[in-house]
């Protein structure tokens, strides 16, 4: 269905054995998907946890705020203003994108409930919009210091379990955007599992083993 846009071939870390369930998790902006494939044996996870991790990577395009330096990213910052200047199209584009991601493990097995969503940043946005718009309900979704300006736009599978996790220090998206966010998601009717930590805009191993418990109650 979404066979006509282009993609490079994703990171993939192979699951132990038999794969049983999916992690497709998004990097943010200028990163690529080499950028998170190191954190998987930092999760905690059981030696035999039958999980495949995808690391996509998402194309190179200019990027306004950044004085339109071409690099990786899943849509365009046109401004500091995360929440109303929006770059609505390239974030529905790159849906499409994890969109065809979702299908092809669905063509290798993998049923939808089995399949989940993270990613940071820009890719946390991406994760967001895909889980809750896409046509599958999928497992989960893992959103990592981002923000979701349309929220008020979802209104598909508001079962699906939503983890956010953010830094109390973080200076590009500042946690207040975040909290903003996650109170929207809630309003529409979705419940929110909430944490912080003392970061800044990155990754930390506490916030690293609370996914992994959280992919873990869910196998």
């Amino acid at each position: 269905m979404f066979s006509t846009l282009k993609q490079e071939k994703p990171v993939l870390i192979e699951a132990p054995g038999k794969a049983q369930k999916v992690v497709i998790w998004l990097h943010g902006l200028g990163a690529d998907g080499h950028d998170f494939e190191e954190i998987v044996p930092h999760l905690s996870l059981p030696e035999q946890h039958g999980i495949r991790f995808i690391f996509p990577h998402a194309p190179i395009s200019p990027v306004t705020i950044n004085g339109g330096m071409q690099m990786h990213s899943w849509y365009d910052i046109r401004s500091e203003n995360l929440l109303e200047d929006v770059d609505a199209a390239g974030v529905r584009v790159s849906c499409y994108r994890v969109f065809e991601l979702i299908e092809n493990q669905i063509k290798e097995g993998i049923t939808a409930s089995n399949i989940y969503l993270a990613g940071f940043s820009q890719g946390g946005l991406v994760a967001l919009n895909a889980a809750l718009s896409g046509q599958y309900s999928l497992g989960g979704v893992i959103a990592l210091s981002t923000y979701c300006p349309m929220a008020e736009q979802f209104y598909l599978h508001r079962d699906m379990p939503i983890l956010m996790l953010h830094g109390e220090q973080d200076p590009v998206v500042p946690i207040h955007i975040a909290e903003a966010s996650r109170d929207a998601i809630q309003k529409g009717g979705y419940q929110v599992e909430w944490h912080s930590f003392d970061m800044q805009h990155q990754v930390c191993a506490e916030e690293l083993v609370q996914i992994g418990e959280w992919l873990q109650a869910r196998t």
